[in-house]
């Protein structure tokens, strides 16, 4: 569970650094696994994920599969390498800019990595370097500790559509609680024209209407008497009412 959270968190985190907010459906999160324990892990609570963050799919990527597209790379933490190995400083730092993407991995995995140079041999802790992945394009890449997101941040038109249908269900949805309706009332719902939701509402009538306990979802031409409700940058009128 505390590896559950904290994907998520991380999934949110870059949401929120992409504006996307969470009912807008993404189609993907990528996770590379540092060793066959946190595969399986992460494959348990996979669905658990996807519902919390809202993604469409979760690839949990093998320690035997490389992601070439994922760049890491690593640089020195110089306010605990200064403590420690002050007088070779520079030679770490020249190292460490040629670092291989296996002796990165090697000190994600075991927590250290001896880095031997003509100075002498320098241990170096996952305390004493930082770890970063570069963003793919179209991606946003998170890192902590030993965890590695990615998300695919595209919205495509059928994604937008999804996300502006859950939008309207909860909006809905707290009309009726305002409006001091029973959880089990029926209603009727018409939105006014527009053309930014118009196709979204036809392609998702059934949905709308089954998250509401909707009897009908309409599209008219005008409405007076209307909740007006702000979207990202238009207003969408609606009127629910008892069946």
């Amino acid at each position: 569970m505390q590896l559950a959270q904290q994907t998520s968190s991380m999934i949110l985190a870059l949401r929120r650094k992409a504006d996307k907010k969470v009912r807008q459906p993404l189609t993907k999160a990528v996770i590379p696994a540092q060793d066959e324990k946190m595969c399986e892990q992460l494959k348990y609570i996979a669905d658990l994920i996807k519902a919390e963050v809202n993604v469409k799919e979760l690839e949990i990527i093998s320690p035997d599969i490389d992601m070439e597209n994922l760049v890491k790379k690593i640089k020195p933490n110089f306010k605990t390498l200064g403590k420690k190995y002050g007088k070779q400083m520079k030679d770490i730092a020249r190292e460490m800019v040629s670092f291989t993407k296996e002796q990165i991995s090697e000190i994600e995995r075991n927590g250290e990595y001896t880095l031997s140079l003509v100075s002498g041999d320098v241990i170096l802790t996952v305390d004493d370097v930082e770890i970063y992945t570069e963003d793919m394009p179209g991606w946003l890449v998170a890192n902590e500790g030993k965890l590695t997101v990615a998300l695919d941040i595209t919205v495509t038109d059928e994604l937008y559509r999804e996300g502006i249908a859950r939008e309207l269900v909860n909006r809905i949805q707290n009309i009726r609680k305002s409006s001091g309706y029973e959880i089990v009332d029926k209603i009727k719902v018409e939105i006014e024209k527009r053309d930014e939701i118009n196709a979204t509402v036809e392609a998702f009538s059934d949905y709308i209407a089954s998250q509401t306990l909707a009897n009908s979802i309409a599209l008219v031409e005008q409405l007076s008497d209307a909740v007006e409700l702000e979207f990202d940058d238009y207003v969408v009128k609606i009127r629910v009412e008892k069946a």
